[in-house]
This record gives structure tokens, C-alpha cells and sequence, in this order.
């Protein structure tokens, strides 16, 4: 029996040490990120639903090389975001009671909206693919890409909520998150949920280059994941100071 607890700890420890090496690693993606972000010319304005095929082609075929660069390391490096994700569902499943049920629905939530960024980028690279094909071709690929990356927002929504519930279902006594990430996952679902309009609407704050749908929308993510970047350090720590104190 000690020898089995004994692995039991060994184990847990070793967890907390690998969610610390993950949870360190996210600045460097994320930097990353950033600068593939900003390489992207589309981005810097946002390119407009209301080009015309000639206007879009013309923007494929004059920054081409720029365009497949940036869209290759968002291949390579965009599915690094998820293991910060994951260190979320990790906490998840610490909490006690009726938690872990939003834990594995959260998780199924990461990996749509994984893909479907995935997608997006696929669509972004097509299109610069072969930039002297039909202009009305590039912008039917390029509404797909603009679409894809800003409007299906149900699973990040979803992602914002079941973390809210799972808060709102911890134990009071001993959270594992404090009570206000409920309360700011939930805001953030707020902000972020209305970008589903860029799917229909052509101009103005909801299309797709918008204030709401484009602006608001990435801005919200990206300061979520600043912030929880903060609250699962406390958390580790917390984490490493109760098995210290198991000892």
C-alpha cells in the first residue's frame, strides 16, 4: 500500500511539473503567433468582405510569398495553443463534484475549434496556391478562409461557458479556480458571440472586418489567455504547495 501511494505522489508531482513546462512554453507560442499574425498582409487592415474579385486576386497575387509564408507556420505552430488549453481542462478535473462532465465537453469544444482554425488556414494558403487562376475562384476561396477563421464561434463560446459552469459547480470551500473566472468566462463568451454574423453581414462592426467580429473577437482570446495564464500559475503553485504539505 505505501509503495503504491508512494507512486501515487510520484505521479502527481511529476503531472504538476509537466503542466509547468507546458504552462511556460505558452509565451513562446504565443510570440510566435503574434508574428505570424502580423506578417499576415490581409490582417493589417483586415481585408474587406466588399472586395471585388479583381481587388482580392490582386492582393494574392502581390503578396503571395508573404501570404504562404505566414500561412505554413500557422500550420506549424498553431495547434501549439491547444496543449495551454488542455492545462485548463486539467484544473477542470481537479475540481470536485459534477465538474468533470464540462471537463470532457470542454475538451471536445478545443479540438472543433482547433480544426476549424485549422481549416481556415488551409483556405488562406489555396488561394495563394495558384494566384493566377480565376479571380473569382481566389475570392470564393478567400470568403471561405475569412468565414471559417471568424464566424463558426459556437465552440469557443462553448469552451467560455462549460469553464464558467464547472467554476459555478466546484466546491465553494476549496475552489480551484476562484469564483470571478467564472464570471470573466462568461464575459468573454459575450464579447466573442456576436462575430457569428460575419457569416451574413457585409459591413459595419459585425462583418467580418469589423470592430466586433474581427477586433473584439481576437482581442477578447487573446486577453483570456493572458489572464489564465496568471490563474493557472497560482493554481500550480497551489497545487505543488498542498502535495508538499501531504508529504
Amino acid at each position: 500500500m505505501q509503495a503504491l501511494l508512494g507512486k501515487d505522489d510520484h505521479a502527481a508531482m511529476t503531472s504538476v511539473r509537466a503542466q509547468h513546462a507546458v504552462l511556460w512554453s505558452t509565451p513562446v507560442v504565443a510570440l510566435v503567433l503574434l508574428l505570424l499574425f502580423l506578417l499576415f498582409p490581409g490582417f493589417f487592415p483586415p481585408m474587406s468582405p466588399d472586395m471585388t474579385a479583381e481587388q482580392v486576386a490582386d492582393f494574392y497575387r502581390d503578396h503571395t510569398a508573404l501570404i504562404r509564408f505566414s500561412m505554413v507556420g500557422f500550420n506549424l505552430c498553431g495547434i501549439f495553443v491547444v496543449p495551454f488549453f488542455v492545462l485548463i481542462l486539467a484544473q477542470m478535473q481537479r475540481m470536485r463534484g459534477q465538474s468533470h462532465i464540462f471537463a470532457f465537453s470542454y475538451l471536445a469544444a478545443v479540438v472543433a475549434g482547433a480544426t476549424l482554425f485549422a481549416l481556415s488556414d488551409i483556405f488562406f494558403a489555396v488561394a495563394a496556391f495558384r494566384p493566377d487562376r480565376s479571380p473569382d475562384l481566389i475570392q470564393v476561396l478567400n470568403d471561405l478562409a475569412w468565414i471559417i477563421f471568424i464566424a463558426p464561434i459556437g465552440m469557443l463560446v462553448a469552451q467560455f461557458v462549460l469553464l464558467a459552469l464547472a467554476v459555478y459547480f466546484d466546491d465553494a470551500q476549496a475552489p480551484v479556480f476562484p469564483r470571478w473566472v467564472g464570471h470573466y468566462a462568461l464575459l468573454t463568451a459575450v464579447a466573442m458571440a456576436p462575430s457569428a454574423a460575419a457569416a451574413v453581414v457585409h459591413d459595419g462592426p459585425l462583418a467580418w472586418n469589423g470592430l466586433v467580429s474581427f477586433w473584439l473577437r481576437n482581442g477578447a482570446m487573446a486577453a483570456f489567455v493572458v489572464v489564465m495564464f496568471f490563474v493557472l500559475r497560482s493554481c500550480y503553485k497551489q497545487q505543488a504547495w498542498e502535495h508538499e504539505a501531504a508529504e
